[in-house]
């Protein structure tokens, strides 16, 4: 079945530390000429799609807000389906310019969508929390992450606190970023595009290729950004292809099986 759609990551497939990878501009023209639909793919919670099409432009790498898929956009594509308006941000405020559509509200939410607070989850934070999500309010995770470097050292990531709630509330989580299958199934609805039909491009093993691969797309993996030589020997996870960079996918998109 023939490639229509393309799920592109951002840090460590297109730029890296602030700069674009080499080849990246001319690989996503060609991309773009071949009348592929993209999607640009990010785990962030911090920055609005707003601010990482103004980054990516400086850096030569122009699209459009509406191309770029967050956890938030995830978010708020799930919500709409269900019929949710009145939504509780627990999250970068930023965030809430990609929550048009939405009431904003601080009491009496239909949902919870819940981000790294980082220092704000003191215990009348997660309390307050609590009892919103006890109350009925949906709770939308946008990652699970156990942990994450802070200030030069491992500590606790958002996943610990979305577990105290889930626990505590006696719910289950909505989680709408990677490796979350629903991350890449509400990327795919927005692109119009089934899963055989579409291709992930990726440098993470686990959160890019696996996820992908668990709700059924081609992927294919770039020896850039988080790649190793160890991915090598995953036991269980293999992408389609293996390329050094993005400069090459144009050019190995026809081979894929």
């Amino acid at each position: 079945m023939p490639i229509r759609g393309l799920l592109l990551d951002l840090e460590g497939v297109l730029y890296q530390e602030g700069a674009a990878i080499a080849g990246a501009t001319d690989a996503l023209a060609a991309l773009r000429a071949s009348g592929l639909a993209i999607r640009y793919l990010t785990n962030t919670t911090v920055r609005p799609r707003r601010a990482i099409a103004e980054d990516m432009a400086a850096m030569g790498l122009a699209v459009e807000v509406d191309e770029i898929f967050t956890p938030t956009a995830a978010a708020a594509r799930l919500l709409a389906e269900a019929g949710i308006g009145r939504v509780h941000l627990a999250a970068e405020p930023d965030l809430a310019e990609d929550l048009a559509g939405f009431e904003l509200v601080e009491a009496a939410p239909e949902a919870v969508i819940l981000g790294d607070l980082y220092k704000g989850f003191d215990w009348d934070r997660l309390n307050a929390l609590f009892e919103m999500v006890r109350g009925g309010a949906r709770l939308v995770a946008l990652h699970k992450n156990r942990v994450s470097r802070r200030d030069g050292r491992i500590a606790l990531d958002l996943g610990p606190f979305v577990a105290a709630l889930e626990y505590g509330a006696d719910v289950t989580a909505d989680v709408v970023g990677k490796p979350a299958g629903p991350f890449f199934e509400l990327a795919l609805a927005s692109l119009g595009v089934a899963a055989p039909e579409a291709l992930m491009v990726g440098d993470d093993l686990e959160a890019d290729i696996g996820g992908a691969q668990a709700v059924g797309l081609k992927t294919v993996q770039v020896r850039t950004g988080k790649w190793s030589e160890r991915d090598l020997d995953h036991p269980a996870l293999r992408p389609d292809a293996l390329v050094d960079s993005i400069a090459e996918l144009p050019a190995v998109l026809s081979s894929l099986p």
